[in-house]
């Protein structure tokens, strides 16, 4: 199980005269309603204000991040964050470029949402005078009949406004089209704000930049509906330097579940930032302040070899994510890759999550014959050549140099889970599983 969030380690920082002054300087404001306007609701008394996140798979993954270090920093101003989780809106999706989605299952649904509301809880406080608070749309939506649902909330919706929508438009104008039920997602979005508006006096909501119509749906249904001019902030699409996609490695997403995107693996990801994107990245997914990131920024251009920036970003997130014993862990995992640690201090799942990312081969428990595992696991093209690489003290276990063609692996140098990780030379390294 993930350990707790260290609340303490996290500050807004207090070079800025106001949030909303450090969010524009983070670089998580994209789009806006007013600026000034929403300056000033900022700037003064604990306001509430809402994120929403769709039940669309089994963990929120690193766009999602971006959002939930946002509801944290605003809570940290002092403001009252509410967590809504769709049970409703997961039950149809909101549109997406290429295709219409798949209809999942009421079932699997309502089980993403207890797994989502699990994630989204760990980065939010509920104590205090603006403790955070959960809500599920399903509450609001799900006795609501469609007469009741055109009537009250369909009346305040203008097909020509909803058609103009970016994604809608982009979808109208594909060989796919788009589904009423798709097309209809903003209605059940927008009455979202207009519920929580009315329930908690909730006046702001955030979302990506990619959600502006549906985040400008719900402030437009409660101007309509109470008179009332309420906010949204849209992050931007996180985009690496190169063009590339933020947020995929080797084309699969990053989730933020650790049984899905290990926390090995995890760290590795951020490790990799490039020098062109490690202080963006900083400002974004880390709590530290302007003057700490400025000295970082210094560092990566005048040590870029020493790549300080990036260990602190992964140190940074992956703590937040995952916890700071598993971060521990990954970093002793990537010191021993380098031969500067001890494989036998890692602990079972961080050692599987290393095999996951290293060449490996699975052997039969009488296969202990060096030779014949370099073989398996490709470090070796032949037997031969294996037999030379011993021969010529050029193969370790755990680290530790072996010798001789025909040195066997021992019981003892299995690690937990039957694991041994051989290498050749300095950087070529595998794993070997011992079992049936």
């Amino acid at each position: 199980m993930t350990e707790s969030i260290d609340f303490e380690q996290q500050h807004n920082d207090p070079s800025f005269p106001n949030v909303w002054q450090e969010l524009k300087w983070r670089g998580l404001v994209y789009v806006s309603t007013d600026e000034a306007a929403l300056e000033e609701v900022l700037s003064g008394d604990p306001i509430t204000y809402y994120c929403g996140f769709d039940p669309t798979a089994a963990s929120l993954h690193l766009g999602h991040l971006v959002q939930l270090l946002t509801l944290r920093r605003l809570q940290l101003a002092g403001h009252k964050p509410l967590g809504l989780v769709g049970g409703s809106t997961g039950l149809i999706g909101d549109p997406r470029e290429s295709a219409e989605r798949v209809l999942n299952s009421r079932e699997l649904v309502a089980e993403w949402v207890d797994g989502l509301r699990t994630q989204i809880e760990r980065f939010l406080s509920f104590e205090g005078a603006n403790a955070a608070r959960m809500v599920n749309n399903l509450d609001w939506t799900a006795n609501l009949s469609a007469i009741d649902f055109l009537r009250e909330i369909g009346k305040n919706f203008r097909v020509g406004t909803m058609i103009k929508k970016e994604i809608v438009a982009k979808r109208l104008n594909s060989d796919e089209g788009i589904s009423y039920a798709e097309f209809s997602y903003q209605v059940l979005q927008g009455y979202d704000f207009l519920n929580l508006y009315r329930d908690y006096d909730c006046v702001l909501e955030t979302g990506g930049s990619d959600q502006w119509g549906n985040l400008t749906a719900g402030t437009e249904l409660v101007r309509k509906a109470e008179g009332v001019n309420v906010h949204a902030i849209g992050t931007p699409l996180i985009t690496n330097s190169d063009g590339t996609k933020f947020g995929k490695s080797e084309g699969n997403a990053i989730w933020l579940n650790p049984e899905m995107t290990s926390p090995y693996a995890f760290y590795q990801f951020w490790l990799n930032t490039a020098d062109a994107d490690v202080i963006d990245r900083l400002k974004v997914f880390t709590f530290r302040t302007r003057e700490e990131i400025g000295e970082l920024e210094r560092k990566v251009a005048e040590e870029p070899f020493r790549r300080e920036a990036q260990k602190a970003l992964a140190y940074d997130v992956n703590t937040l994510v995952h916890g700071k014993a598993a971060t521990e862990q990954v970093i002793a995992a990537s010191e021993a890759v380098f031969g500067k640690g001890d494989f036998a201090e890692l602990d079972a799942p961080t050692l599987q999550a290393l095999v996951a990312e290293l060449p490996s081969a699975r052997v039969a428990p009488s296969a202990r014959s060096l030779v014949e595992l370099l073989v398996a696991t490709g470090l070796s093209a032949s037997n031969s050549e294996a037999r030379r690489t011993l021969n010529d003290g050029g193969v370790s276990v755990n680290n530790v140099k072996v010798a001789g063609a025909d040195a066997e692996l021992t019981d003892d140098q299995l690690l937990p889970g039957n694991i041994a990780l051989l290498k050749r030379g300095k950087k070529n390294m595998a794993a070997v599983v011992v079992g049936d």
